[in-house]
């Protein structure tokens, strides 16, 4: 069985050596996902909240463009530079989500300058 990277539609390729998504059998990993206006690669928002919002469209547009949506999630990581940043970021990203909510793993790492959330995702299609 092969894997297949997937690209959203309009999306700047990435910089760096990943894809967005790839896809093995039943299987999508939606590589970490920033707040960049896909068809500009520049930062949206300088909030958490405006920050995630664009973050989770990101990692929709991903998981669509694989085949996926969000009820197939089994599991989100959220990466946060701020520990005061989490109540915002968790309204937010309670937005996007339905019931039974997936998984989550939230940690607080360090990101480029201006970039204070990162999102990935592992869902399970078919």
């Amino acid at each position: 069985m092969s894997r297949t990277a997937y690209y959203p539609e309009g999306a700047k390729k990435p910089p760096a050596p990943l894809s967005p998504a790839v896809r093995k059998g039943a299987f999508v990993q939606v590589s970490g996902q920033i707040a960049a206006d896909p068809a500009t690669g520049e930062v949206v928002g300088s909030t958490v909240g405006e920050q995630t919002r664009q973050a989770m469209r990101n990692v929709l547009a991903t998981l669509e463009a694989a085949g996926a949506s969000e009820s197939d999630v089994i599991m989100f990581r959220v990466y946060l530079t701020d520990v005061a940043h989490f109540a915002e970021m968790n309204a937010v990203y309670e937005e996007f989500l339905s019931d039974p909510y997936p998984a989550r793993t939230t940690v607080y790492v360090g990101l480029p300058p201006g970039l204070l959330v990162e999102i990935d995702a592992l869902a399970v299609v078919g």
